[in-house]
């Protein structure tokens, strides 16, 4: 099997780093990873210190640190950038993603190489009924507009290649696209179920409302880029 970069945007996440990481290290995903990249986006609280000794504990761990607050897209982009692995894989690092949803991920691939991204499609996603119903109202007119047959764009567990990524021009919020600009520039991308847990510690760090605007206005931004590969 290949092996991976896997990608972890942090923000003020101190109280789910240590319990994401135990379950990666212990999942069936970890011995392909050849990196573990933290990223942490100008972090308030102590997550930088829970990430640095981490670190220390497991040769496979990379801290990567913004000294200001980039969001999640730049800190992606961060990893991208840092790894030198074909295939890289991102999660939430609040701990919502299960991490023994990636080796199904990774089977995806293994089986069909002609693959390029596989995202995971969340069920019975466990958050609160107005971050569901905007993210559904995104997830229509994006899909309506782009036509990339992902009903879950939002969904951070994905594994795609690095190189077909790096052809695209960056924005903030690329992440939420990436079905839609692997799809329009020919990639062959693919979508499994994966589960969703409940945030148990911490708060979300990205407003509901205005994700859906931003989310919105970018979609025509894509559009854009996407016509210009035609």
């Amino acid at each position: 099997m290949h092996k991976f970069s896997l990608i972890i945007p942090v923000y003020n996440e101190c109280n789910n780093i240590n319990n994401l990481y135990n379950e990666i290290s212990a999942s069936r995903s970890y011995e392909y990873l050849n990196n573990i990249i933290f990223i942490d986006d100008a972090s308030t609280d102590n997550s930088l210190d829970i990430l640095n000794k981490i670190s220390l504990q497991d040769k496979k761990v990379t801290v990567l640190k913004h000294q200001l607050n980039k969001g999640q897209s730049q800190s992606i982009k961060t990893g991208i950038d840092f790894s030198i692995d074909k295939y890289i894989i991102t999660i939430d690092g609040d701990g919502q993603n299960d991490p023994k949803d990636i080796i199904n991920l990774m089977r995806v691939l293994e089986n069909d190489q002609t693959i390029s991204l596989i995202g995971g499609l969340r069920i019975n996603r466990k958050d609160n009924i107005i971050k569901k119903f905007t993210s559904k109202i995104a997830n229509q007119i994006r899909r309506i507009l782009l036509d990339d047959d992902c009903i879950d764009t939002g969904c951070a567990l994905k594994i795609f290649d690095r190189e077909v990524f790096l052809k695209f021009p960056f924005f903030n919020g690329i992440h939420r696209f990436l079905p839609a600009l692997f799809k329009g520039s020919g990639a062959k991308c693919y979508f499994i179920n994966v589960s969703h847990r409940p945030r148990i510690q911490g708060k979300s760090n990205y407003g509901t409302l205005d994700r859906l605007f931003v989310g919105i206005r970018d979609i025509f931004r894509v559009k854009k880029i996407l016509n210009k590969k035609q």
